[in-house]
């Protein structure tokens, strides 16, 4: 039989772990429910994925994110290791060949969203398979304290119930002691193994500079670094501007956001990757599955929203040992702009009233009523019609998932998709007197087999590319035909689905949970607030600032954050005659050694011995046979 060390280097091909990665697998194995609170680059999935390998049975993953499980389950099919999702666009039928599939040996992992474990029919085909180990990623959701929180996440210890005698392990990169007690609690941990390795990261240098000229600012710190570096800013069109500005000015730059397509993100990435374009823009949509090892910089343009969110950023710098910066660059017309942002996005009960209300006039529900099936609700129509700011709408229908008085499903139709509306003769009819939109639907016939029955995913951008247009153009073809009948082109990213939880009973229904949205919003402000105050700080080492927010005690001065380069330059501003003065007098009683004098006197080791060399060419001291620094 293998042991972990084997199974680490057949697979991934490290000859040791990081440290604490081998105590946290000895304690899986050994049957023990176990917390990992690991630092952003930490390795977390292999002290679950590891253990798994080793067991006869399948280790079922809970996670957030459809991104970041289906990166997992890429690098883990890189490695020739099988690993299935459960996702919203699969069938019934899909879920049973799954399922035998799991049951069978032929799958390892299975990842799963904390909302499609709520599903009793998942629930009892959970409950017949060989589980081996339960692994709850970015644990910390499970906390109203924690920075994402996930009400679903609450009723994960549910999987308990069906498999009582199988660990659970729970992993995360951002918790505080709060967090990390309300894991314990939700979980229903006793005296679990709990593992914590410091946030600390000697090699990275976080540094705050208050500036109006950022641009001027971030050009300077680019061609110094001439390396691998990411700048987070807060919109979309920013991430496409400040690329543009940055590649005119000679730099190599691409942008990435969360409404690119998937094969744009992709090609972003890897050209990131391969450093074809060295610099990447980004929203804080870049992150999931981010692991290279020389990026030297992580800058930011504007308030991280949140200190968990900053140290995760901050944290993908560095990873290979090497010295890298985490520098935030603000003026201070951004922390008033990033407030009024953060208070745009805090829906208070009035407004919330008003989509509950709307969205149940849009779906055409009575008062008293209650659809207990789920609905397809297209965000943009439904702004449109209310006239709301679908923004505002979109943290709205957030919070109402927060309280439970509905369930937000956004992973819903991720992929855009075609129907066919006209019969064979028809279309044949549309091609013969249509070239442009004609070609369009012969592509789509040649491209997917049996499109003309089913209702089928496209991926605009194969079919763009196939055509030799644009992707906006191809989508207005598209539209057109869905205007002319011929199809019904449903976008992806602009659809959700709704599951509303309880009957409607408008006032009353949000009334109840009125203390609960307010404190919600007020958490945010405060997390808001918490990251402002760090910035602000320019008295305590930014290590010891950020170590402190996460429970560590006693943690040491970094000695390379702005904070501390500062202390330092100030305590060499003493003057040269000032120091010629406190040597001469430490020196008339007793002679020292370097050390000694510079346990004393805080300045630079450099400049004293410069001092001390200048005193002795002067033959004012000299160094005696001990070593020690005298008076003549």
């Amino acid at each position: 039989m293998s042991n972990p060390a084997e199974i680490l280097n057949q697979y991934w091909g490290f000859s040791a772990f990081r440290e604490p990665q081998e105590a946290i697998i000895k304690s899986v194995i050994e049957n023990k429910n176990t917390i990992a609170l690991l630092p952003t680059g930490g390795g977390k999935s292999l002290c679950y994925q590891i253990p798994t390998l080793l067991s006869d049975g399948v280790c079922i993953v809970v996670s957030p994110l459809i991104a970041l499980m289906q990166d997992q389950i890429n690098n883990l099919e890189h490695k020739n290791i099988k690993a299935v999702l459960l996702s919203s666009q699969l069938s019934s039928h899909e879920i049973n060949v799954i399922f035998d599939n799991l049951h069978f040996g032929n799958y390892k992992f299975l990842y799963v969203s904390p909302e499609k474990l709520q599903s009793s029919f998942i629930q009892e085909k959970i409950k017949q398979l060989p589980v081996s180990l339960i692994a709850v990623d970015e644990a910390h959701c499970i906390s109203e304290w924690g920075h994402d929180f996930r009400p679903s996440y609450l009723k994960i210890a549910l999987l308990k119930e069906l498999h009582p005698a199988v660990p659970f392990i729970a992993l995360t990169a951002t918790a505080t002691p709060l967090v990390l007690e309300d894991i314990i609690k939700y979980l229903g941990f006793e005296n679990p193994q709990v593992f914590k390795k410091s946030f600390y990261r000697e090699n990275l240098a976080y540094q705050v500079y208050h500036l109006e000229d950022k641009l001027t600012t971030l050009k300077l710190m680019l061609k110094k670094i001439k390396a691998p570096a990411i700048i987070y800013v807060q919109s979309r069109k920013m991430t496409k501007e400040l690329s543009l500005q940055l590649n005119n000015l000679g730099f190599k730059s691409n942008f990435y956001h969360g409404g690119l397509t998937v094969d744009e993100k992709q090609t972003t990435l890897n050209q990131w990757i391969d450093e074809v374009t060295p610099i990447m823009v980004a929203t804080n949509a870049f992150g999931m599955g981010i692991d290279k090892p020389n990026v030297r910089a992580v800058i930011h343009l504007n308030i991280p929203s949140s200190i968990e969110n900053y140290i995760q950023e901050a944290g993908r710098g560095g990873r290979d040992g090497k010295k890298s910066f985490s520098v935030v660059l603000i003026d201070d017309s951004d922390y008033y702009e990033s407030e009024q942002q953060l208070l745009k996005t805090l829906p208070d009960v009035s407004f919330i009233k008003e989509v509950y209300f709307k969205l149940n006039q849009y779906f055409k529900i009575s008062y008293g009523d209650w659809i207990q099936e789920s609905l397809t609700l297209d965000i943009e129509s439904f702004c449109t019609h209310y006239n709301f700011h679908k923004n505002k709408v979109y943290h709205a229908l957030k919070m109402l998932d927060y309280v439970q008085i509905l369930s937000l499903d956004e992973n819903f139709n991720r992929k855009s998709t075609v129907t066919f509306l006209a019969n064979s003769q028809d279309v044949f009819n549309y091609v013969d007197t249509h070239k442009e939109l004609g070609n369009l639907l012969q592509i789509l016939l040649r491209t997917y087999g049996g499109i003309i029955d089913f209702t089928t995913p496209i991926n605009e951008s194969a079919l763009a590319k196939k055509l030799g247009i644009s992707v906006d153009l191809l989508k207005n073809q598209l539209s057109q035909l869905t205007k002319d009948e011929m199809i019904n082109y449903i976008s992806a990213n602009i659809y959700l689905q709704l599951l509303f939880l309880v009957p409607r009973e408008d006032e009353r229904t949000i009334n109840l949970k009125s203390r609960q949205i307010n404190n919600q919003n007020e958490l945010k402000l405060a997390k808001f607030n918490k990251i402002v105050q760090f910035l602000k700080n320019n008295t305590e080492c930014r290590n010891q600032q950020l170590l402190h927010y996460f429970g560590e005690e006693n943690p040491i001065k970094c000695n390379i954050c702005d904070v501390c380069l500062n202390e330092k330059a100030k305590k060499n501003k003493i003057s040269t005659k000032e120091i010629e003065s406190q040597l001469l007098e430490i020196l008339q009683n007793q002679a020292k050694s370097i050390n000694e004098l510079l346990d004393i006197i805080e300045v630079e080791r450099k400049l004293l011995l410069d001092i001390l060399h200048l005193l002795i060419e002067r033959d004012i001291i000299s160094l005696n046979l001990q070593n020690k620094f005298q008076l003549k």
